[in-house]
């Protein structure tokens, strides 16, 4: 997602409750941050924060994070929070291949992975971020049987994910060519992105991959 350069977005973000200032500090504590031991569903890549709100709001019972390199896109997400405070929801500014870093081993239930950036070319494949390497970080964090939940419109990288959580080991189950005619659209929360390229027909690739040891 690129957004304009906003200056003062790291400063403006420490006016939300919802922002996260020390994320490092919170690794293995995440449940004093929430106050409770709720599962905990993160994203990587928030976008404009629609899919994560929606999801804080529908489900009080579990703890969601969103995570983005970028303070001026996390600084859009937050900004629909009103700066309200939400209890089970938190938004950080962090490198996600840094994962490790701020959660502790199994603290993770559940990871989103909505139309992150698909690399197209050969020679980039190590930065698409169901590539092995980045799919091995996950796996510090994730609980046993935790989840991947993959969206994408983009074909080829669909296959290529489904290739890399097979080789690593990841049980697939839910995968459709075509989200939005398939099952599950009716549990289906879209992002702002979805919804504006699936309006013009255009499919939308889907799948969990479980993480079984």
């Amino acid at each position: 997602m690129r957004l304009r350069n906003i200056p003062g977005a790291e400063e403006a973000l420490r006016e939300y409750p919802t922002f996260v200032d020390n994320p490092a500090g919170m690794k293995g504590r995440w449940k004093e941050r929430f106050g409770n031991d709720h599962p905990i569903h993160i994203e990587i890549g928030c976008g404009k924060g629609r899919f994560i709100n929606t999801l804080a709001e529908r489900h009080p019972d579990i703890n969601f994070i969103a995570i983005e390199l970028k303070a001026e896109v996390v600084l859009r997400a937050a900004q629909r929070t009103e700066k309200r405070e939400i209890p089970n929801l938190a938004f950080v500014q962090y490198n996600a291949a840094l994962l490790p870093d701020l959660f502790g081993a199994e603290e993770v239930s559940r990871i989103y992975l909505n139309f992150s950036d698909p690399w197209p070319k050969t020679r980039h494949a190590k930065r698409r971020l169901t590539y092995a390497s980045f799919l091995n970080t996950y796996k510090q964090v994730l609980k046993k049987n935790g989840e991947i939940h993959l969206k994408t419109d983009n074909e080829k990288l669909f296959e290529f994910s489904l290739n890399q959580f097979s080789n690593e080991r990841f049980q697939l189950r839910n995968i459709t060519f075509d989200l939005h005619q398939s099952a599950l659209a009716e549990e289906n929360v879209m992002t702002e992105y979805e919804e504006r390229f699936s309006s013009r027909g255009q499919r939308i690739y889907r799948t969990e991959a479980i993480f079984r040891s």
